[in-house]
């Protein structure tokens, strides 16, 4: 049996479901001569020493001291401002590193340590997890075979049920930032074409103090592909029916929604159509149950140099910069060319 030993940084929120994630991946990967054991740390050590006691996992009391324990890999589930230090860390230990997207605040901040990273050939997984969904890749194998035709309008949609604590907000770097990064990002990996210009229109109707940290709990973009196909992508922070993330694809000879099943969070209002019957997702993490698994098995997969990087750095700054021209427009009011080099 081959031991994998992880190390994770963070145990908030999503590094709680990380920590169960890679618990849980000896089921499959046992059976295939391979062992994960998991050891963990967060500043805040009595809840990280619980969460660790309850994975049968083991803490330790700082990042150095985790780094130096004997890792396969580094997760890094922490808050977005330290992600370089952390990935340079990982990358200076020698092994392979899962990052929680971005890569850093903004853009400017990310390229010295893209550099970094390619200087040293380090290996770095960045978590855009709707790569992993099974409705985004249904959808992306459709088009890459030519089924669709030719796409003529993309319909991106994330929603949150409720928003989350205003304090996080303040430092999330604002909803395109924030949620709309990944329908970016998946726009980018589906098509295989570059978005050019955003442009973004945004209200707040909710709780005040959203707009109080500088950030809207709606917004809109159309954004214009590098051979001129559009598409738009919406979010909010209240959408009361459920937490509802859906792509739509029209093209010249098909069309195709993702995340349309019994759990989407809608309903029809035509007569005698009750369809979707399920309940609908409450929360991200339900929503993409599914799709976290598979990322982090790809994880270990990438470590084991069972394949190829599923989202690099490269990719990650490359949505990254489309939400920052987003949240550029929303300020000013005006379309906004997607940087491809962004100078330091």
């Amino acid at each position: 049996m081959k031991d994998v030993i992880l190390g994770l940084v963070g145990v908030g929120r999503i590094g709680v479901m990380h920590a169960n994630n890679i618990a849980a991946l000896n089921g499959g990967l046992n059976p295939e001569g391979v062992n994960v054991r998991l050891r963990l740390t967060d500043v805040a050590e009595e809840h990280a020493r619980t969460v660790a006691a309850g994975l049968g996992a083991e803490f330790l009391p700082s990042v150095e001291a985790l780094l130096s324990s004997g890792l396969d890999g580094l997760v890094i589930a922490t808050g977005t401002a330290t992600h370089p230090e952390l990935i340079k860390a990982g990358v200076d230990a020698g092994i392979p590193v899962f990052c929680e997207k971005p890569v850093a605040l903004n853009v400017a901040d990310a390229l010295p340590v893209l550099d970094y990273i390619r200087d040293r050939k380090g290996v770095v997984q960045i978590g855009h997890q709707r790569r992993f969904d099974v409705g985004y890749l249904e959808a992306r194998r459709a088009y890459q075979a030519g089924e669709l035709g030719w796409i003529h309008s993309l319909r991106a949609v994330t929603c949150d049920m409720a928003p989350p604590p205003v304090e996080f907000l303040a430092s999330s770097g604002g909803l395109f930032r924030d949620c709309s990064v990944h329908d970016f990002d998946i726009l980018r990996w589906l098509t295989g074409r570059e978005i050019v210009e955003v442009y973004a229109k945004g209200s707040n109707n909710g709780d005040p103090a959203i707009g109080g940290v500088g950030d809207v709990d709606t917004a809109l973009a159309l954004v214009t592909f590098d051979d001129g196909t559009v598409g738009t992508v919406s979010a909010t922070r209240y959408n009361g029916a459920g937490h509802d993330v859906r792509l739509e694809i029209q093209g010249s000879r098909r069309s195709l929604m993702v995340g349309l099943d019994d759990k989407a969070a809608m309903a029809s209002a035509e007569a005698g159509i009750h369809f979707p019957e399920g309940e609908p997702h409450k929360t991200f993490a339900e929503r993409f149950d599914q799709a976290y698994r598979s990322e982090m098995a790809a994880f270990v997969e990438l470590i084991l140099g069972r394949r190829e990087n599923p989202c690099t750095p490269e990719d990650a700054v490359a949505a990254s910069r489309v939400a920052d021209a987003a949240q550029e427009s929303l300020a000013t009011g005006v379309p906004v060319r997607v940087a491809q080099k962004v100078a330091r």
